[in-house]
């Protein structure tokens, strides 16, 4: 398969990890203001739903909405059955993304009784099917995975090549098993050894590890000692929107900057998702934004209490004059 956009990117290769209810477009649009990576991911959207009549069009603006100034973008997508993956995708591809990626690393537990996200893991030949469905469907745009070690224990060495013998664009790997969640620390040198696999089986195959980067200097330091062709970053850009800008330290970013940032997500929020999503979800980024400097926990703690949109803005503009 091609490898599209993906052999385009400079090394090492940095992304922001798909996380549900965080990484929309407003989210992703903020980053890219502050410093791009090299590419994004949407939330993970399921196929049954997108397929579904009449949750279609309200998943694909809740989900899929991006801009220009996002690319490369890869839409996530998640499920079990290879005919909805195969129609998921021809529709992702109209919408003009870069890229698709399949979800086969969700440890949450309604995904997994399902069959879906990390229980894949235990599945080979039906991720395989799926993959294949996907790659006849998108067209021209590559198909990356993203999965983790194992399910119960590290299998790294034998679901591996599983995926790679659909020679994927890329792959991440999360540094834990399904049954690990984030409760310990990734394992770096189980990536590596993922890299050294995907070398002898499918060498055009980019491999990108994920689990506990903290910088952009942790990334490329990672990227190096690991041998791995990026790093996908997660936790670590939420409250630090100047993460991938080498030219930005997060600890001298001023009030000022942090609270212009929070404004600008308001102003977007209320653009694309007003009326569409609950408004309890920005708290998530009041929380993240308002931090670092003196008097944040109070200004915090205040905007915490409004209760629709225009609340937080005049509250916003109220307490920081």
């Amino acid at each position: 398969m091609e490898n599209g956009f993906w052999s385009k990117l400079k090394f090492p290769i940095l992304a922001v990890a798909p996380m549900y209810d965080i990484t929309d477009t407003v989210f992703r649009q903020i980053i890219a203001q502050c410093g791009k990576p090299s590419v994004f991911f949407t939330e993970f959207i399921s196929v049954d739903g997108l397929l579904h009549p009449k949750s279609q069009e309200r998943l694909i603006k809740y989900f899929l909405q991006f801009e220009e100034i996002e690319r490369p973008i890869v839409a996530q997508i998640w499920g079990t059955d290879p005919k909805k993956f195969y129609e998921a995708a021809k529709i992702i591809s109209k919408l003009g993304f870069d890229g698709i990626d399949i979800n086969m690393g969700c440890p949450d537990k309604a995904v997994v009784k399902m069959g879906a996200g990390s229980a894949l893991i235990l599945n080979p030949k039906l991720a395989q099917e799926i993959i294949k469905a996907t790659q006849e469907g998108a067209g021209s745009a590559p198909i990356s995975v993203k999965t983790r070690l194992g399910f119960k224990e590290n299998t790294i060495e034998e679901w591996l090549p599983f995926l790679l013998e659909t020679k994927p664009a890329a792959i991440t790997i999360h540094g834990r098993t399904m049954k690990q969640m984030s409760k310990v620390p990734a394992d770096w040198d189980s990536i590596a050894k993922a890299k050294k696999i995907s070398a002898q089986i499918a060498p055009d195959t980019l491999i990108l590890g994920n689990g506990d980067v903290k910088t952009l200097n942790d990334a490329y330091e990672k990227a190096k000692t690991y041998g791995v062709d990026g790093v996908m970053i997660g936790r670590g850009v939420l409250g630090n929107p100047w993460f991938f800008n080498p030219d930005k330290d997060d600890s001298t970013v001023s009030q000022k900057e942090k609270i212009a940032v929070l404004k600008n997500h308001l102003a977007l929020f209320e653009k694309y998702f007003n009326g569409l999503k609950n408004f309890n979800m920005l708290k998530k980024h009041v929380k993240s934004h308002i931090s670092g400097f003196n008097g944040a926990k109070e200004i915090r703690s205040q905007l915490m209490n409004a209760h629709d949109l225009n609340e937080l803005k005049n509250l916003l503009k109220e307490l920081t004059r």
